[in-house]
């Protein structure tokens, strides 16, 4: 909170010491959500995948190659020209693009009369003929799909849920349309759109060139499994000219990978042999790595002259691919590709420290004082919590809500002390399960191993009873708080977040915040001397 800075510049001349001890006393007190593990500074968390994806962006800067973007879309004939003889068999995995034909709808008597009755009145014969030259500008393109039901709308005037009824019901042609394919597909390979770059680039850059680029490819898989998605991303770069030799791709893939811990390389044949690359130049890469061994994480090779000659490219490339999941695979260490890319179709771990941080209070009194009463509630019952019954102990004086009121800590029955024995239990994470716990023998490894809320049964309930006291007072009444045993988290004033509790259910582990608390607080409202 603020405070006067002259006020504590005199207090510190006049007795130094003391005013030093009342440091304390600007701070607002935080309240049981504004502590750890509730206050918390995270980082937001990256994806596995576009980490690694970021981290490859930078390490094929840092070694002098230039970002690209390559074709998406790639033509069938494409993949002839560049394959050879294998086209057939890399056809059979890509993906075919297609779109839903534009249908040739007409319209006679019988559907101008299905529209007038949705409409409830006629059509006149200038809005008939405008309505077939919306419809005709459809089937051309020069009308789009998204802008159909607008443009009707106008025609008609009607509004756009008349004109998507009369599409529905007097126009079947349009539900019946069936998806027809192109001649175009999604590029399965990165090498696709490489050949269309280098196309239009070599003879318009000084040699060699030196590009990168990492995005997205499609693969017509039977199946996705543990170590293959259709739809990965390639980390591939290329060095294009005229001296250019396989070597290349061994100094490349030495660059590159020792920016992810790799250590040691090797190279060897790749028995499949593509087509569009040079005979004996398909390398694949084998890396070691510090924790996981020798692993394989790329390929390389040289690109047949037959095909670079497809598309008037008269200098020797080097080409180097890598798949960034598998890559992120071996960064992260998983095994299964799909809850690597997709974590959140998956069962989802969490820590104790994070459930730790899901225990809040339910209530808890909002103003700065209202935080101190509550303070003062716990203090009181700490101090005086074996005391005998009936007792009462004043917690607290003062003004809140601009009324005087005294808080009063109390036990009216004998033969029980001021506070239950479950005051003191402290709310702790073990394991997955919540547990409230006294700092006894039989509980020590709970306390030791688990994480601590922060919160004790005797927290919760002063910011329960401080709550209600702070509202009573704005309404100008008195208040009365009374916990006795505690068998679910609302009986101590705790709620746990709603992730955190199917985390739990889901694993079956318990929430035991069971105990005898047997605390009572009440304020009071003096009355006010009469003039």
């Amino acid at each position: 909170m603020r405070f006067d800075v002259e006020e504590f510049k005199k207090r510190a001349r006049e007795d130094f010491e003391h005013a030093w001890h009342e440091g304390p006393s600007v701070l607002t007190p935080a309240g049981v959500s504004g502590r750890y593990p509730r206050l918390r500074y995270t980082r937001a968390t990256p994806h596995p995948i576009f980490e690694i994806v970021q981290r490859l962006r930078e390490t094929y800067l840092a070694m002098g190659f230039d970002e690209a973007i390559n074709p998406l879309i790639v033509e069938e004939s494409d993949i002839y020209r560049q394959f050879g003889p294998e086209a057939m068999a890399v056809l059979d995995r890509v993906f075919y693009l297609g779109g839903l034909p534009r249908p040739n709808v007409g319209i006679a008597r019988k559907q101008l009369d299905e529209i007038e009755a949705i409409l409830g009145r006629a059509v006149p014969s200038g809005t008939e003929e405008k309505l077939r030259e919306t419809l005709h500008g459809y089937k051309k393109g020069t009308i789009d799909g998204d802008e159909l039901t607008h443009e009707l709308a106008a025609v008609l005037e009607a509004d756009d849920a008349a004109v998507v009824h009369i599409l529905d019901a007097v126009f079947p042609e349009f539900r019946e349309l069936a998806p027809e394919s192109s001649r175009n597909t999604l590029r399965s390979h990165m090498t696709s759109g490489w050949f269309l770059t280098l196309s239009s680039l070599w003879e318009k850059r000084h040699l060699p060139i030196r590009l990168f680029s990492i995005d997205r490819c499609f693969r017509r898989e039977q199946e996705e499994g543990p170590t293959r998605l259709m739809t990965y991303h390639s980390a591939s770069c290329i060095v294009a000219g005229e001296d250019v030799t396989l070597e290349e791709g061994k100094a490349v893939s030495e660059a590159l990978l020792s920016a992810f811990g790799f250590t040691e390389f090797r190279f060897q044949p790749d028995e499949k042999r593509s087509k569009y690359y040079m005979p004996e130049t398909q390398t694949e890469v084998y890396a070691r790595h510090p924790a996981l061994g020798w692993v394989e994480v790329a390929t390389f090779g040289i690109y047949s002259p037959s095909a670079l000659a497809e598309y008037g490219i008269g200098v020797p490339v080097m080409n180097l691919g890598l798949g960034v999941e598998r890559l992120a695979m071996i960064a992260y260490q998983s095994n299964d590709v799909r809850q690597l890319t997709y974590p959140q179709f998956f069962p989802q771990e969490i820590s104790d420290r994070e459930i730790a941080g899901a225990v809040h209070l339910r209530e808890e009194p909002a103003s700065a004082t209202g935080k101190r009463i509550a303070e003062a509630i716990r203090d009181t019952a700490a101090e005086h919590a074996t005391a005998p019954g009936p007792c009462a102990f004043t917690a607290w004086k003062g003004e809140i809500a601009g009324r005087e009121i005294e808080v009063i800590v109390e036990e009216p029955e004998s033969n029980t002390k001021l506070c239950g024995p479950a005051c003191a239990n402290e709310v702790y994470v073990h394991d997955g399960s919540v547990l409230g716990v006294p700092d006894i023998e039989k509980w020590a490894t709970v306390r030791q191993e688990g994480v601590s809320t922060g919160i004790t049964y005797l927290d919760a309930v002063s910011s329960l009873a401080a709550a209600r006291i702070e509202e009573a007072a704005r309404c100008g009444q008195e208040a009365h708080v009374q916990v006795k045993m505690s068998k679910l988290p609302s009986d101590v004033n705790l709620r746990i977040e709603e992730y955190a509790m199917r985390h739990i259910t889901d694993h079956n582990k318990k929430v035991d915040l069971r105990g005898p608390v047997f605390l009572t607080v009440r304020s009071v409202i003096p009355e006010q001397p009469t003039r």
